[in-house]
């Protein structure tokens, strides 16, 4: 899937919400946190870690939307660091449990806070197509979500969320 649109849209969305916030000061480690806060929402609703509970994960629908707002911070990220000339998604890790995607996940955003290289850019994409995988998502129910959370991140800006 190529990538380049995605990043144009989240780079004139984060300008708008900037500009609109009188945000001036630099926010990627707060873009950080925010990554690691919506991963943490999508294996809350994954329920891939809770051996103790017999309920069953949240629906795709509710799952997508999750990781969407994933992809909105990690496009956002890119975008900080001038990583944005990434044309594709690279081609994602080979499987593996979700649970251990989610906790190297949350590792390589930390490292990524750290040391913020492209290569260490590269391999977030490559480990969140992992996920997408492991989760039944296909390259185009991601970015149809994201078009639409897109939208709806206008939407909120525009009412004062």
């Amino acid at each position: 899937m190529n990538l380049q649109k995605l990043f144009h849209m989240q780079q004139e969305l984060d300008r708008y919400i900037q500009s609109n916030r009188n945000v001036e000061e630099s926010v990627f480690r707060k873009k950080v946190l925010a990554l690691q806060v919506e991963l943490s929402e999508l294996a809350n609703e994954t329920r891939c870690f809770k051996f103790w509970s017999t309920k069953g994960p949240s629906d795709k629908s509710t799952l997508l939307e999750e990781y969407v707002d994933c992809i909105h911070f990690l496009l956002s990220l890119g975008i900080e660091k001038g990583f944005d000339s990434l044309e594709e998604w690279p081609a994602p890790l080979k499987e593996r449990d979700v649970t251990e995607l989610f906790l190297l996940a949350h590792q390589e955003v930390s490292g990524f806070a750290e040391q913020t290289t492209n290569k260490d850019y590269v391999n977030l994409w490559r480990t969140f197509g992992a996920l997408a995988e492991a989760l039944g998502f296909s390259y185009e129910e991601v970015l149809g979500a994201y078009l639409d959370k897109n939208e709806t991140n206008y939407k909120r800006q525009q009412q004062g969320y």
